[in-house]
């Protein structure tokens, strides 16, 4: 049998703030391969406007951002999750400053400290720490830099993961993970990388809907993988979808930060009239789900394409100078933001479920981590709060290598890997198979998993993907593996997912929002939506359950 001779300590499969930022934090005692599947900037965290949410002010306390998330979550968040994250937003804060992310400052602050802090829907103070309105690629940049100083941390881009390799897989007693195949898509080829230990920090699945404002390779890799390796995953149902995406026929995925909500914009109607006083007393600082879906509600009302964002009313120079991307940007498709209102419609932009794991990032299969979008912490509950995702990655990367450093030394070395087996596959001659099956796939998502659900439209949903599995579980066995299929194949398992989760809940709650059950239900416990694998092995995981508090 042909083995692969490459093995590292630590694998780190995504590049963003959760890979890079542990990385970082390992690199001093541990050698560390960081993989990306495009380039090491493709993904959501360069793209993040917004910022970092942080308890820094001195009239804010760490109850209020707690309380804050809570609410947002909407019965959902599990406590010991939001406790353990938003007390540690000081030190990620400083960490990352520590390295040289040039955070927006306002020396004449009188909130205890120099960072300028804007305020975002759902948080009750100013406590999101920013670069202007391109904080994520501040920091993107800033730890791409670092890592590539770091003797002991490879960065391979242009890899993407195909599957995580187990114990189990091989034929071998437990279900330990012991690295991953990946693509060079440069190549063609496939390798085996050994290592003591995997991390997941892959982002999310928004890539799965027709319009998202996530880069195209938010394609829910790590939730696919870490389903097929036998771990359980949780409350996919809860779908963030951004209230505010640029709507133009070339803007493709273009954010409008919820900053500029923040900071004073206005939602109108196509006639010029605000309407979010209709749905909530918080109008337009009201959390996400909310808006989002009274934007949606008005569209189809009126029949309209899109609503409009309105931030003219705020002087010239106070619009350029704290959106100065987003105005540049918007400049370039015809829309001046410090004349007019510039037109706006929703779009899937987080996902709030994922891979189960406990407060150190541990997952059900040993040696197996995830951190980030693609997993399930409890932090968010029914509904990401603005902001706190950033500060999710940086704090339980932090956990992770608390959790990593002590185990380094006693874990065992991976054996030797099996190579990749292509001797019974051949070229595809009909690309066009998946190029088809990925735009059916995301338009239906779209039509009946979208902001609003009904039974019906989900029961249709999942017709089509399972039908849709089996023609790319088909495919996948006889054709050599493309990037594009890989993708396509966990897109498709976790639209499966989405909509398994989505049926099993029989009520709206956050981001879930069904005709068939249009309220809460409060007469029996709320519970997360879990669901567990066939190949799950229960005797090997971790205890995962954090207190549930009701908002």
């Amino acid at each position: 049998m042909t083995t692969s001779p490459f093995s590292t300590d630590i694998l780190i499969i995504g590049s963003g703030a959760a890979g890079l930022s542990l990385a970082l934090r390992m690199a001093d005692a541990a050698r560390v391969v960081v993989l990306a599947k495009g380039s090491l900037s493709e993904g959501s965290t360069y793209y993040a406007q917004g910022g970092v949410s942080a308890v820094l002010d001195a009239g804010d306390s760490i109850e209020s951002h707690l309380q804050d998330t809570l609410i947002a979550g909407a019965g959902l968040c599990h406590a010991d999750a939001v406790r353990l994250t938003v007390e540690h937003g000081r030190e990620v804060i400083e960490w990352l400053s520590a390295r040289g992310v040039p955070f927006t400052r306002d020396p004449s602050a009188e909130h205890g400290a120099d960072y300028h802090l804007t305020r975002e829907g759902g948080h009750s103070h100013r406590r999101v720490a920013h670069v202007a309105d391109a904080t994520g690629r501040a920091i993107q940049t800033t730890l791409e830099a670092r890592a590539r100083e770091h003797p002991n941390i490879t960065l391979l881009d242009q890899y993407i993961a195909v599957d995580l390799i187990t114990r189990r897989k091989l034929g071998l007693d437990g279900n330990r993970c012991l690295g991953a195949y990946v693509l060079d898509r440069r190549d063609g080829q496939v390798e085996a990388l050994a290592a003591r230990f995997v991390v997941l920090a892959t982002g999310g699945a928004s890539r799965v809907y027709l319009y998202s404002s996530n880069p195209d390779g938010s394609t829910g890799d790590g939730i696919a993988m870490a389903w097929r390796a036998g771990c359980r995953v949780a409350n996919l149902e809860f779908m963030q979808f951004h209230p505010t995406c640029l709507y133009h026929p070339q803007a493709k995925n273009f954010l409008i930060s919820e900053a500029v909500r923040g900071e004073g914009g206005y939602l109108l109607l196509p006639d010029g009239t605000r309407f979010m006083r209709h749905f909530d007393v918080r109008m337009e600082l009201a959390p996400r789900d909310i808006v989002a879906r009274a934007i949606d509600h008005e569209m189809k009302r009126l029949g309209a394409e899109c609503v409009y964002l309105d931030i003219s009313h705020k002087p010239a120079a106070f619009v350029q100078e704290h959106f100065p991307n987003i105005y540049a940007k918007c400049l370039e498709y015809g829309f001046d933001l410090t004349r007019q209102p510039i037109p706006v419609v929703p779009a899937a932009h987080y996902t709030c479920g994922g891979v189960l794991t406990d407060l150190r990032a541990r997952t059900d299969v040993a040696g197996l981590y995830a951190v980030g979008e693609v997993a399930f912490t409890g932090l968010h509950g029914a509904n990401r709060m603005a902001s706190n995702s950033l500060l999710e990655c940086l704090v339980f990367a932090a956990a992770a290598a608390d959790d990593l450093h002590p185990r380094l030394a006693r874990a065992p070395e991976p054996p030797p890997l099996p190579a990749w087996d292509e001797s019974r596959v051949t070229d595809s001659d009909e690309e066009v198979v998946v190029s088809h099956n990925w735009a059916e796939l995301r338009q239906f998502m779209w039509d009946y998993v979208g902001i609003v659900r009904t039974n019906k439209r989900l029961q249709r949903a999942q017709h089509r993907v399972e039908l849709l599995l089996r023609e790319i579980g088909e495919y996948y066995g006889n054709f050599r593996v493309s990037g594009n299929l890989i993708e396509l194949r966990n897109l498709a398992q976790v639209a499966d997912l989405i909509i398994r989760c989505a049926l099993a809940r029989k009520e709206s709650r956050g981001l879930h929002y069904t005709l068939d059950y249009p309220q809460a239900n409060e007469a029996t416990p709320v519970r997360d939506t879990v669901l567990v694998p066939g190949n799950f092995a229960g005797a090997d995981a971790p205890p995962l359950w954090g207190e549930r508090v009701q908002g």
